[in-house]
């Protein structure tokens, strides 16, 4: 090797004594043509002995805790293309000779190599080594015509190119187990985060991933004007769903009574005056997003003595009846704010003068909203009001509008 080693040092040097600018165009692809075959052709040698270094445990022997680490030190490299260099020359050992061979004869470059060592390694199992081999020396030919990015799309479909009478079972195969995974590791998390927000996260199969972008998808659309983000619109639609789902009173009872979300505040925060809501989850909620909650909500008075417990309670009602909320309908048909085109069962009623300060809980005081546009007149500058045909209109801020025109929605139609 070492005789090898000085004869490549010497032709090296052969080559760096030549002035490239002598050469004519012919001699100049050719000599890069030669080049890349021999450093190729060194490349597989490389491997080989990173394969062996690595397979004799050489790196540990002399104090380093792994073969990575070792060729980062000794060859000064960074420690990912280290562990690259071992990944590869693992998978190249452990790949069909072909593979072996075509780094060795210079018709697959290192980018190639691993492209191929990658295809095969994903081949199904019930297919066989046969097969297995009859692939790989597929890409190995392909790779003389295709660079990797060519030649990795290959490797995705070449069980179908090689042996396409296996290659329907073996991806038949392939889904089930793909969906048995999905189906044993589907889970959803919603956990607290430090900021007083929820963190959401979970994994889904492919059917119920499905279902679930089916649902929000129509609720991701942006509305005109609309400034938030696609994942604030997706975050948006999820709740707007649960909160439809809610409405509908055909969940599962929780304890006797129907699912709903329960916030208990004072009346001091309903009338304005600072200080927060409560979740039955132990959260908080500011006193704006109480009043916001409080549009429409079932309402049920409680008197506490000094120590917090309860002394009486009232009777439940609701602020939007169903009387008031088929007329809410029959009148706006949907989302008030112009352009906006969520129908009517996607929206809450909004007070116009806020129920906390003495506003009426009637036709001339409430509108529909959506979620997104519910809280846009609760903290954007907007403001709304019946107009005199008895149609709601809305006045943008001065920084939306200097004038101030009211708009509408035309979006709906009227008969």
């Amino acid at each position: 090797m070492q005789a090898a080693s000085a004869m490549i040092a010497e032709a090296v040097d052969e080559w760096a004594g030549i002035s490239a600018w002598a050469l004519s165009d012919d001699e100049l692809v050719a000599g890069l043509d030669q080049l890349e075959m021999a450093e190729r052709r060194l490349a597989a040698v490389k491997l080989t002995l990173v394969r062996e270094l690595d397979g004799r445990g050489l790196a540990v022997v002399q104090g380093a805790s792994s073969t990575v680490v070792w060729l980062r030190d000794r060859l000064r490299m960074s420690a990912g293309a280290a562990q690259r260099l071992v990944t590869l020359a693992a998978a190249v050992d452990a790949a069909p000779a072909v593979v072996r061979d075509g780094l060795a004869a210079g018709v697959l470059g290192v980018e190639q190599a691993r492209v191929v060592t990658r295809a095969v390694a994903a081949l199904p199992a019930e297919v066989g080594p046969a097969v297995a081999d009859k692939a790989a020396a597929a890409l190995v030919g392909y790779a003389g015509e295709h660079e990797p990015v060519a030649l990795r799309r290959l490797g995705e479909r070449v069980l179908q190119l090689v042996a396409p009478d296996v290659a329907e079972e073996a991806e038949r195969a392939a889904l089930e187990r793909a969906e048995q995974r999905a189906e044993r590791d589907r889970h959803l998390a919603l956990s607290d985060t430090a900021d007083g927000a929820v963190r959401v996260s979970g994994r889904l199969g492919a059917e119920a991933a499905a279902v679930v972008r089916a649902a929000l998808e129509p609720l991701c659309r942006p509305i005109p004007g609309d400034l938030r983000s696609p994942g604030q619109r997706r975050a948006d639609a999820l709740v707007d769903i649960c909160r439809l789902a809610l409405a509908t009173d055909e969940l599962p009872d929780q304890g006797g009574e129907p699912s709903q979300v329960v916030v208990t505040t004072d009346f001091d925060t309903l009338t304005g005056q600072l200080g927060p809501g409560l979740l039955d989850t132990g959260e908080t909620l500011s006193p704006e997003a109480v009043r916001r909650v409080a549009c429409d909500a079932h309402l049920l008075p409680a008197v506490l003595d000094g120590a917090g417990q309860p002394l009486d309670l009232g009777r439940q009602r609701r602020l939007v009846t169903g009387a008031l909320r088929r007329a809410l309908v029959l009148r706006d048909r949907g989302c008030v704010f112009p352009g906006c085109d969520r129908p009517a069962k996607w929206c809450q009623g909004h007070h116009i003068r806020h129920w906390s300060d003495g506003g009426p809980t009637c036709l001339s005081n409430i509108v529909l909203t959506c979620t997104y546009h519910h809280r846009l007149l609760h903290h954007g500058g907007w403001s709304v009001h019946i107009a005199p045909d008895g149609r709601p209109e809305l006045t943008p801020p001065s920084w939306v509008d200097p004038t101030q025109r009211p708009r509408r929605n035309h979006y709906w139609p009227r008969r």
